[in-house]
């Protein structure tokens, strides 16, 4: 599989699928065999669409004062994001049906792991799968080892760090207490950070006022670029960082390491949702802040 950009503001590979008429048609043959060569004639299908759909948005992208330019890009960018649900459920499928053997793991390489929560990652990294010693599994594994410091169900742990001017702050100065709180992982030299940025102020516009908070925690270095970011950015939440950049104590204790990364804590500092992004940032917020 390719590495999509379909979608920057995902900062992530994004997986495409087959559309309707490009599905091969499901083998009678129950063996093995000829399984897998079903799920590989699939799984190529899905590298063709995705090839089509890039060659699409190219020329789009190309004529930006073209009629419907921007409703044309949407389009596409919903279509990428459609198939790569089903390109996820047919990889998970694999996974299931083929886990005794080494089949899976041409499937499971690179950036693909984190299309998938914490409790999708623990059935993919399963060590008594066939393919569990894999080469192709250590970006999965390495992701697994980072989400067992952040996955939903778990206490948040407190951060010490300054402000933007130069006051010590903790996280626990707006954790736990009676508020749900996103912490937001990020820095002024990020590009996805500052694309996805808009969609986090739209957030904290809408539900400022209905028990809910925003502390930024930045992993820049510098702290004129940091408070010029946030600045820019219009970010006028709580700001937190201890200006170590890829040393700073979040990534270590949150196992952060790619940004943008996010926690959502509830009103007693449980997590309930890690590194929501677009609409599954505005959907979930939605739900529980009604």
């Amino acid at each position: 599989m390719k590495k999509i950009f379909l979608l920057p503001v995902l900062a992530l590979q994004i997986l495409s699928a087959c559309g309707q008429g490009n599905n091969p048609q499901q083998p009678v043959s129950d063996t093995a065999d000829h399984d897998t060569a079903w799920y590989a004639a699939r799984m190529d299908s899905f590298d063709a669409e995705e090839s089509r759909l890039e060659a699409e948005y190219r020329t789009i992208a190309a004529s930006p004062a073209a009629p419907n330019h921007d409703a044309k890009i949407k389009e596409i960018y919903a279509k990428a994001d459609s198939l790569g649900e089903k390109q996820k459920a047919t990889i998970l499928e694999i996974v299931r049906k083929f886990k005794s053997t080494k089949f899976p793991a041409r499937y499971l390489s690179g950036n693909v792991a984190y299309a998938f929560n914490y409790d999708e990652l623990k059935e993919i990294c399963d060590p008594k799968s066939g393919y569990y010693n894999d080469e192709a599994l250590k970006m999965a594994k390495h992701l697994l080892t980072s989400l067992e410091k952040r996955h939903p169900g778990l206490q948040y742990k407190d951060l010490t760090m300054s402000d933007m001017d130069g006051k010590s702050v903790r996280l626990s100065n707006w954790v736990g207490k009676g508020k749900y709180v996103l912490v937001d992982f990020w820095a002024s030299w990020c590009g996805p950070c500052r694309q996805e940025m808009p969609n986090v102020v739209e957030a904290y516009r809408k539900y400022k006022s209905k028990n809910f908070e925003i502390v930024g925690v930045s992993f820049d270095e510098r702290k004129g670029a940091w408070t010029a970011a946030v600045k820019q950015l219009g970010m006028t939440w709580p700001q937190m960082s201890d200006l170590r950049g890829w040393q700073s104590a979040a990534a270590s204790v949150y196992g952060i390491n790619s940004i943008p990364a996010n926690v959502l804590l509830d009103p007693k500092g449980k997590i309930v949702a890690v590194d929501l992004r677009g609409d599954a940032l505005q959907t979930t917020l939605a739900g529980l802040l009604k």
